[in-house]
């Protein structure tokens, strides 16, 4: 007679969902190596990840940087606070004083 086994899979919480999605994308982290850890496969890793990235539309990531006067031509050391937003090959820079939802339409606009 043969043999069935049955394979129950675990309920994970959105804590635990958010922890694993974290960590295989940390700098220096492999996908398929956190996931290995977690006994799950990777693929699951990606569709958390775009199930988080759906869920908070208009999210990123920022890192604060120290401001490099001087080395942008034209740039003075009295220049005012700006906002330097990257996306992969395109950069911006926004004056602090402009508002919110000007800043947020520029961004959401060039981020098509």
């Amino acid at each position: 007679m043969g043999q069935v086994q049955v394979l129950c899979g675990r309920r994970w919480s959105e804590e635990e969902k958010r922890a694993i999605v974290a960590a295989g994308f940390a700098p220096g982290a492999v996908v398929r190596d956190v996931a290995r850890q977690a006994d799950i496969c990777p693929s699951l890793v990606y569709r958390w990840r775009q199930v988080f990235q759906a869920a908070s539309p208009g999210f990123a990531e920022v890192v604060v940087a120290p401001c490099e006067r001087g080395s942008a031509p034209g740039a003075s050391v009295t220049e005012a606070p700006m906002l330097e937003v990257a996306f992969s090959d395109l950069r911006v820079r926004i004056a602090a004083s402009i508002p919110p939802d000007l800043a947020a339409a520029v961004i959401k606009a060039l981020g098509r």
